[in-house]
């Protein structure tokens, strides 16, 4: 047999990570088969951004903890014009941001269009969730 104990490790890790950190998949709270997949699927997707962020900042020496701290530093400001239009002005960021923006390609536009649009789910969430 040939075993890939490299990539068992990589599984290991996987898993590990997915428990722990940002990711938290555990415990899962769910009744039904398809959300218990639905969030097992996000978790996996979220892994998955993880991994690219720790390749794209390794030459930075920065874990991807560190960095995402770093990156909540980010912000914008909103501007309001006396017709009623608005917009997000988002400032330069630092040097750290910006560096760990350019390690991803990624570009910040100047602003972001805003608007006052009320949210609304579908269904009202209970105050206190039942005890299972």
């Amino acid at each position: 047999m040939n075993f890939r104990y490299k990539d068992l490790t990589e599984v290991e890790r996987a898993f590990r990570t997915s428990k722990t950190g940002h990711l938290e998949v555990r415990p899962v709270y769910v009744r039904k088969e398809e959300n218990t997949r639905g969030h097992v699927l996000v978790v996996m997707l979220a892994y998955m951004v993880v991994r690219m962020l720790a390749r794209a900042w390794a030459e930075l020496d920065v874990t991807v903890e560190e960095g995402l701290e770093q990156l909540k530093t980010l912000c914008s400001i909103e501007i309001r014009i006396q017709d009623g239009g608005a917009c997000l002005r988002i400032p330069k960021p630092c040097a750290t941001s910006r560096a760990l923006l350019q390690a991803l390609n990624l570009d910040l536009p100047d602003a972001l269009p805003h608007a006052d649009v009320p949210v609304v789910t579908r269904k009202k969430l209970p105050t206190q969730r039942k005890k299972q």
